[in-house]
């Protein structure tokens, strides 16, 4: 795709002009007369760089830079100018402008200083991504894709913050994989990935865009559910439940020759969001509620109640 440029001078020869040679050299232009005309065009046209004369009738070139800078950040900004003892590079450049050229300049010295500010543009998004990839490894699991524990604490924090702020439910699901540390045992790491992978898999089909899981530590996996109460949350944490349960596996044995058919099971501990907790106390109710399930018999739901009066305490949802 063209880099596209929109040129802005009150001289309808230079505008021309600069559009037909700019357009020779593969760039897609739109030219404005005036600063003000060129705001409007803005709001529904993004170009990737504006060339614009310093001195125009209303809107000087230096005003409509400051504007594109706070207005459009991504938009870069050359800036022309035949006033050589009125204005400098600094005055550009303060002005939010990212290069500087007088007239009258030679059109293949004006195609260099583009090419130099689209490779900055360049560079500016590669490093955002940059940016934007280590931001996401720093709170995605690696194996199974969901988000991290360091990132669960303080996606709580933010909805507890936010659950307190509007008096809207808040619940949680916490669970771990029924007699995870026997399966790699026997068959090894690898085939324990592939369950662990599963798991991810299944919570995502359960959950709605609000909702958000995460793995916490091994073979333990959280998920937050905004605006739900107790009954709801464990309506879906059963779903989770049983469709994990229906999940097959055909791992190898360590030593053996062939595959085997295996399924898996998860006990989970729900519970809501109460006015009189903390991060600590909300999670270890979980986390009791979880271990309430494995001491019944595993594959199974335990919810303890946390501001819903009328749910039982606890409330066992079996096979």
């Amino acid at each position: 795709m063209n880099s596209s440029i929109l040129i802005v001078d009150d001289d309808d020869a230079i505008r021309s002009t600069a559009e037909e040679f700019l357009e020779l050299s593969g760039y897609s232009t739109i030219s404005s007369s005036s600063g003000e005309e060129a705001l409007g065009l803005l709001k529904y046209y993004q170009p990737d760089i504006v060339l614009t004369d310093i001195s125009m009738h209303g809107m000087s070139g230096l005003e409509l830079t400051r504007t594109i800078r706070t207005l459009y950040p991504t938009v870069e900004v050359i800036v022309m100018t035949g006033y050589i003892a009125d204005h400098s590079y600094e005055e550009a450049v303060n002005a939010g402008a990212s290069d500087f050229i007088f007239k009258p300049f030679r059109f293949e010295e004006l195609n260099l200083r583009i090419k130099r500010v689209l490779r900055e543009i360049t560079l500016k998004k590669q490093h955002a991504e940059a940016i934007k990839k280590l931001e996401e490894l720093a709170v995605t699991d690696g194996l199974t894709g969901l988000y991290n524990q360091r990132y669960f604490y303080q996606q709580l924090k933010a909805e507890i913050e936010r659950c307190l702020r509007y008096k809207s439910p808040l619940s949680i699901i916490l669970f771990d994989i029924d007699h995870f540390k026997k399966f790699n045992d026997t068959y090894g790491h690898l085939e324990g990935d592939n369950v662990l992978m599963a798991v991810a898999k299944i919570v995502g089909s359960c959950l709605r865009a609000m909702d958000s899981a995460y793995r916490y530590g091994g073979e333990e996996f959280t998920v937050i559910l905004p605006e739900t109460k107790l009954d709801q949350a464990c309506i879906v944490g059963d779903r989770i439940r049983k469709s994990f349960s229906q999940e097959t596996f055909n791992p190898m044995p360590v030593n053996g020759k062939t595959p085997v058919k295996e399924s898996c099971t998860i006990s989970l501990g729900v519970t809501q969001f109460k006015e009189e907790d903390t991060v600590i106390t909300f999670v270890k109710r979980a986390d009791q509620a979880m271990y309430q399930s494995k001491k019944s018999g595993r594959n199974r739901l335990t919810s303890l109640p946390g501001s819903s009066p009328h749910i039982p305490d606890p409330l066992q949802m079996t096979v």
